[in-house]
């Protein structure tokens, strides 16, 4: 007996993924689809093509869909399936996902999202209610009429940002925003987020656009998603994304670069095979690569870049995920992918850089006038570590000083 979930791309059957009795998936364009004007491939690792993908193909792309780690365990606890069936789980929750895809069991179709009345903003004690149960069921799992989906392995949820407030998706509904509590062991996560990535914003980095949000005495992160846009009529429109894991056929648990997952070598070689416009992208590339290694976020991995799909582009998409890591000395200050070979900054020395080079198709020279992005940085610093509330500001001061040192340590490097 197979089991089929269509893949649908806004109102449009793309393919389907089945899986048979013995457990084993493959996934299919239709030919509806792969014969259009406008067809796309869904991901880079999948072309459009007649024949199927089967299992080793299929896999990385979709389960790539889901959440990660402990998060996977819980949702699957939530929903009483086992944490290893991926196709169940998308089953369950591939209504809304990243980028522009949503997976239905076969013969339903995605219900039409309604613009004509707001979504009802959630109440102060119902959205501190709905993000203490995060914990046990993460993405809300199995809650009725939500069928919520995104990587990565911490808690979160995606939601609307409506001019009253903050509410849950309707059936069919995209969702406009992230909410991403704090992590708990470790100390003012929220801050440090917000702080890396508005200092990304404020040097020129094309970066997602956090916010603080307070309720009562609590504070969690919002993200804007940049998968999505809203058309002139007022409606949310999905936009395509995968994962560089994803695009290059790694599975989540590659995501790491020990784990036999991308390293940068690889992301470069992605960027120009499938970027529109490859140079730009690489640029983008190389100083994202750089600002994580001045503010110190070790764990940038292959899922913590992504190519979006606008129009007839495919560009490097908005950075995100960015964490001063190595501000927490119970986690590894080992970057997650190399620099030349190379896992602390501490350890890049001056002849480093020409291995650098090699590995990103870039000169030496050009990779060494980034330096500027330093001088930016520790220029920049100082000013959004202001914008933070008076309470937060010891901790804001020793963010800021790291990665000021940071900063100096590389330009010295470079």
């Amino acid at each position: 007996m197979t089991a089929v979930l269509t893949v649908w791309w806004g109102d449009q059957t793309v393919g389907a993924l089945r899986i048979d009795r013995q457990g084993d998936i493959e996934f299919a364009y239709a030919e509806s689809w792969r014969t259009a004007s406008h067809a796309r491939a869904i991901s880079v690792s999948l072309p459009l093509r007649a024949d199927p993908y089967l299992r080793r193909d299929t896999r990385p792309f979709f389960e790539g869909l889901l959440p990660e780690e402990s998060q996977r365990i819980a949702v699957a606890r939530a929903l009483g399936v086992s944490q290893q069936n991926e196709f169940r789980l998308l089953e369950q929750i591939g209504g809304e996902v990243a980028g522009a895809l949503s997976l239905w069991p076969e013969g339903e179709t995605p219900p039409a999202a309604s613009y004509d009345t707001p979504p009802t903003p959630l109440s102060e004690d119902a959205l501190i209610a709905l993000l203490d149960r995060l914990p046990t069921r993460p993405l809300l799992a199995g809650e009725e009429g939500l069928r919520l989906s995104l990587a990565g392995a911490q808690a979160k949820v995606p939601l609307i940002l409506t001019g009253a407030g903050l509410a849950l998706p309707r059936p069919g509904e995209p969702t406009t925003h992230i909410l991403k509590p704090p992590i708990a062991r470790f100390a003012d996560t929220t801050e440090n987020e917000a702080f890396a990535m508005r200092l990304a914003k404020g040097i020129g980095l094309d970066t997602a656009d956090v916010d603080i949000v307070t309720v009562r005495d609590r504070s969690f992160l919002l993200v804007k998603r940049y998968d999505r846009q809203t058309d002139s009529e007022g409606r949310v429109q999905r936009l395509h994304q995968e994962d560089f894991c994803q695009a290059m056929g790694y599975t989540s648990a590659q995501k790491y670069a020990a784990d036999g997952g991308p390293v940068f070598r690889d992301c470069f070689a992605l960027l120009r095979r499938a970027a529109t416009r490859p140079a730009r992208d690489v640029l983008k590339l190389l100083d994202a690569a750089l600002f994580n290694l001045i503010i110190g976020n070790a764990d940038a991995h292959g899922k913590n870049f992504s190519l979006l799909y606008e129009s007839d582009e495919i560009t490097l998409a908005p950075l995100y995920d960015l964490l001063s890591t190595v501000s927490y000395p119970d986690l590894s200050p080992n970057l997650a992918m190399k620099i030349a070979r190379r896992a602390r900054l501490e350890d890049l020395v001056t002849r480093e850089w020409a291995r650098f080079a090699e590995e990103t198709g870039l000169t030496e020279p050009f990779i060494r006038r980034r330096a500027a992005l330093a001088d930016a940085v520790i220029g920049r610093a100082p000013a959004e570590r202001a914008d933070f509330a008076p309470a937060v500001q010891p901790a804001m001061q020793q963010f800021a000083d790291l990665v000021a040192a940071r900063a100096a340590r590389l330009k010295d490097a470079l």
